[in-house]
């Protein structure tokens, strides 16, 4: 009776812990890697938190994001991050600061026909298109109840010039 009492807690020990790890990992969204814009003036949201692209294509050589949905922390990297096309192309023109913008409720479907925007402060975009954010925002519930979300690289206009790619 001892032994499968014992096999009984453990089992149960075991389960415990794997629910409770994947509970803390579901909080966590990760984008495993950042592009750039395609399709110039594309609309990432809606209502009022709708996101406009910028008129032209960028690349993006790679990156990653990784946002902590309930505790507020947001870490992104993106590299070569340059024009795509005209005459500044492979470059980053003028653009010399960018900040990551999680777009959460995509759909507005949770907030009154509006995405909610949640923006990190800006960080520099050097001469390659490297930006780099590590740090903790205030972050609106919904950004945890929704699966609808995208994560942006804007400009200081607010437009978006890249995205994080392959949703984890």
């Amino acid at each position: 009776m001892q032994t499968w009492l014992r096999k009984s807690l453990v089992f149960t020990a075991l389960a415990l812990g794997t629910q409770f790890a994947h509970a803390e990992q579901s909080d966590v969204a990760r984008w495993q890697s950042v592009i750039g814009i395609i399709q110039g003036g594309n609309v990432v949201g809606s209502g009022t938190g709708a996101v406009t692209g910028v008129p032209g294509p960028w690349s993006a050589q790679g990156g990653h994001v990784s946002v902590d949905l309930t505790k507020g922390k947001i870490q992104f990297d993106v590299r070569g991050l340059v024009f795509a096309a005209g005459n500044t192309i492979g470059n980053t023109g003028t653009v010399a600061q960018v900040k990551g913008t999680l777009v959460c409720d995509t759909n507005g479907s949770a907030s009154a026909g509006n995405s909610i925007l949640v923006d990190t402060p800006l960080v520099d975009l050097d001469e390659d298109g490297d930006a780099h954010f590590s740090g903790s925002v205030s972050m609106p519930v919904v950004c945890a109840t929704e699966p609808d979300i995208a994560f942006l690289i804007r400009t200081t206009s607010g437009r978006w010039i890249g995205n994080g790619t392959v949703l984890r």
